[in-house]
């Protein structure tokens, strides 16, 4: 049985747009356009972005002699999981030396969401006044 998406829990990022979407009626056109330019020039490079999740991981060599036969394993050992629509999320090894830049491409990901979620929100309001976008 599929469940509503009415059923699901709203997100803090949700949240945040809702609270966007308050403020921004409130405000003036030439406050939301100002808005809006600051955001697009907010955006990171879009050369460096990466869509997924880090996993962090510590796997057990399998020697009965290794400290890791007690403890939680090897590792950590980084792996970047991506998901796609109707198939298993796929998984790469990330080697250390790697780490900080794809946790950087992550969030930049993230912050390019964000920021595109804020524009439409802008460019729906000034829709909604009946003005030019």
């Amino acid at each position: 049985m599929y469940r509503d998406y009415r059923d699901y829990k709203q997100t803090s990022y949700i949240r945040g747009l809702t609270l966007m979407r308050r403020t921004s009626r409130k405000q003036p056109s030439f406050a939301l356009r100002r808005r809006r330019q600051q955001l697009l020039r907010q955006l990171p490079p879009l050369e460096r972005l990466l869509r997924g999740s880090l996993i962090e991981r510590y796997k057990p060599c399998g020697k009965p002699g290794c400290k890791c036969a007690h403890g939680p394993g090897h590792g950590p050992k980084y792996y970047l999981s991506v998901s796609y629509s109707g198939r298993r999320p796929q998984m790469d090894y990330v080697p250390q030396e790697y780490h900080a830049q794809i946790t950087e491409y992550l969030a930049h990901h993230r912050q390019v969401r964000e920021i595109l979620e804020e524009i439409c929100e802008i460019n729906r309001e000034l829709l909604r006044r009946r003005e030019a976008l």
